[in-house]
């Protein structure tokens, strides 16, 4: 059974994790997406795929999401590499090595956005995160969203029965559009190796985002799951045989001494 963690972010709110220990202190952080949770489907099988092997692993709700405290936000990059490197701090006072960071989805821009900022993690993996966050907006918000945003300062997304679900402001939404996946890419350290994965058929990001950050990662490999959509519905074994080898590999790379994390 996994182990309730709770780690007080730099905002002293309260993250809440569970953490598939293993004797190794080895661990890989997963970070869910979007509206999401740990308890993600894709969150508790990896999880579960890398304690069978075992590789340590801890899935976390960020800030406003799942069980964790504080308000939900949209577009909150900043704030959710804040709460990662809170979760890296932590397992470090422990004497526990994160060898590797996981995201689906939005996650997927926030572990490579950490790695672009912190160089201490020796990988990372993005699963069907967004090359282009300029895009999507507009798909998901409606073509007036700037007019309403200027007019009102905010837009509440609702549920069908009427109530406010979320809050979109003008403030997060020019977060999104000033958050650079291109440059962050750019950044990240040439001995930091990457995985990327999608689903030929992903509904809500575009395949060539997979492409795209193909041609600027360093150290790179890139997957494609044929027939996969985003979430991965129908293809959970095939991301887990996806992901598993390479971390198996970083982990025994690491354990060997045959590479160092920066």
């Amino acid at each position: 059974m996994p182990q309730k963690v709770t780690i007080p972010n730099k905002h002293g709110k309260n993250l809440v994790g569970l953490l598939h220990d293993t004797a190794s202190p080895q661990l890989v952080v997963l970070c869910h997406g979007f509206r999401s949770t740990k308890d993600y489907k894709i969150m508790v099988n990896l999880a579960v795929a890398l304690e069978k092997e075992g590789i340590s692993a801890f899935r976390f709700d960020f800030c406003g999401n799942g069980e964790s405290e504080g308000t939900f936000q949209i577009c909150n990059y900043s704030d959710d590499v804040d709460d990662l490197r809170s979760v890296v701090d932590y397992f470090v006072g422990l004497k526990r090595s994160t060898i590797a960071l996981l995201g689906h989805s939005k996650g997927g821009d926030v572990v490579l956005l950490y790695a672009s900022k912190y160089h201490d993690i020796p990988a990372v993996i993005n699963i069907s995160g967004r090359y282009d966050l300029k895009r999507g907006i507009e798909e998901w918000f409606g073509k007036d969203i700037w007019e309403r945003l200027k007019k009102e300062g905010y837009i509440d997304v609702k549920t069908k029965t009427g109530e406010v679900e979320y809050r979109v402001t003008e403030e997060s939404m020019t977060e999104r559009l000033n958050t650079d996946m291109h440059q962050a890419c750019l950044l990240i350290d040439a001995n930091c190796r990457s995985l990327t994965v999608y689903g030929s058929a992903d509904d809500l990001v575009p395949l060539e985002d997979a492409t795209e950050f193909a041609k600027v990662l360093p150290n790179h490999q890139l997957k494609i799951i044929q027939g996969a959509n985003h979430g991965y519905t129908s293809h959970q074994h095939e991301l887990v045989s996806a992901v598993l080898p390479f971390l198996k590999e970083i982990s025994t790379t690491l354990s060997t001494g045959q590479s160092s994390s920066t």
